[in-house]
């Protein structure tokens, strides 16, 4: 995530991408544009799965790219070999003019970032952080993950009665969480969350997105310094001392580190915010989970299913002609997976529009699958799962203090998710 993710092409685009001062990804109009529902997939995405789980579309600079919206197809391609993650070196991805891109590959810009890379690469820098996210690991950071539930609940209490989730709790309880296990002091979470925002931001030029990951990897690399001279007990220093052969670089510790403090709070915070949103638009949902707290585990994974936020999909390029639901991908072809719709395939759920924390639970696609699924999912769930209940329980009446339809969307970024959401309780003397 921390690589920059050229915005969405709005109209036509000329083929020789030598010359425009924005670089776009070809999506068609409307791939990322939210109508109606704002927890249902684009409507545009709906239309294109009617008409096949994998399918050839035209995109707006004149090629051709493979929409899979199909769960068991999204998931089979997420697992083959012949699909390469490696993005910024391929021009079907993100259009660069030669030299921009040599730049790019040149000055270590994309050192350490793993999840732009195929193995044996990925395979090298993914083993160093596997032991960081274990499941025992995590288990062990659970009581200081509700701490910083409790005390940011305490804040927005102690502040009245009405807050908004998206600053005051969803994005900072991941923001905290994060600088605690990267040995990064919370004070300084401006210096990323902004740049954060650019990056992923699908509407601003490339330029700029560029400049805030040259920025955002500033700040990065001042930290790991600091943690040379004077390792902590954190995770950069974990990292810093790694024995690994040949030792990481510096610019390899600062790309590592990157995808974990933009991954570890962007994604998270929206679930938070956006998962409390759904839950307060379904009234009856929301009792069902405040009554019955043990459904919470499965109802985290209904969320990660129902909201599917990671927006544009996941991207893939074929090194080979690929065989996937009686169609023939050639090499060399852009390949979309679409999470939100694959998330909602009928063949896999019954009733797959609707949100039912009661759900049995199945496996979803909302953390990817294959080598390159999300290392920090295990993180993720335990705030998630130690987050909503404490908001239930401690926030009588919570409700939105404004219509639902003039909560602002963030149709316009890489993550989905919401600009803000103003919130009211019930205050304690009601």
């Amino acid at each position: 995530m921390s690589l920059p993710t050229a915005a969405p092409a709005t109209g036509p685009t000329p083929p020789d991408d030598t010359t425009p001062s924005v670089y776009r990804l070809p999506f068609p109009p409307g791939f990322t544009e939210r109508s109606g529902c704002p927890f249902d997939p684009p409507p545009m995405l709906r239309d294109h799965h009617d008409q096949g789980e994998v399918r050839e579309i035209a995109l707006t600079d004149g090629g051709t790219g493979w929409l899979v919206t199909g769960y068991e197809e999204g998931r089979t391609l997420l697992s083959d070999p012949r699909l390469s993650s490696d993005r910024l070196r391929n021009p079907l991805v993100v259009k660069l003019p030669a030299e921009l891109r040599a730049q790019l590959m040149a000055d270590e810009a994309v050192a350490g970032n793993f999840i732009a890379m195929d193995p044996p690469d990925h395979t090298r820098y993914r083993k160093m952080l596997t032991r960081q996210f274990t499941l025992r690991r995590v288990r062990q950071l659970e009581p200081r993950i509700l701490e910083i539930v409790t005390e940011r609940i305490d804040a927005m209490l102690a502040r009245g009665n009405s807050a908004d989730l998206v600053k005051d709790f969803g994005l900072a309880v991941p923001s905290l969480v994060i600088c605690e296990l990267l040995g990064v002091a919370y004070e300084e979470r401006g210096e990323f969350q902004a740049r954060t925002e650019e990056l992923l931001n699908l509407d601003i030029p490339f330029e700029k997105q560029l400049a805030a990951l040259d920025e955002l990897r500033k700040f990065i690399l001042g930290q790991v310094r600091r943690k040379r001279a004077t390792p902590t007990d954190d995770m950069l220093s974990d990292l810093i001392r790694s024995d690994t052969e040949p030792p990481l670089t510096d610019e390899e510790v600062v790309g590592m580190a990157n995808l974990l403090l933009v991954g570890g709070h962007e994604t998270t915070a929206n679930m938070l915010s956006l998962g409390t949103f759904a839950l307060l638009e379904h009234p009856e949902q929301f009792r069902a989970l405040r009554d019955r707290p043990e459904l919470m585990d499965g109802a985290v994974e209904e969320l990660l299913r129902y909201l599917s936020i990671v927006h544009h999909g996941l991207l893939r390029t074929t090194t080979e002609d690929v065989e996937i639901a009686g169609r023939t991908i050639p090499a060399e072809s852009l390949v979309i997976i679409s999470v939100s719709e694959a998330n909602r395939d009928p063949r896999h759920y019954d009733s797959p529009a609707a949100l039912d924390v009661s759900r049995p639970r199945r496996t979803h696609l909302a953390f990817g699958h294959g080598i390159h699924q999300c290392i920090g999912q295990q993180l993720a769930r335990s705030e998630m799962t130690i987050a909503f209940p404490e908001l239930l329980r401690r926030l009588p009446g919570l409700r939105l203090a404004v219509p639902a339809d003039e909560v602002p969307l963030r149709e316009k970024m890489a993550v989905y998710g919401l600009h803000s959401l103003p919130v009211t309780w019930d205050a304690p003397d009601a």
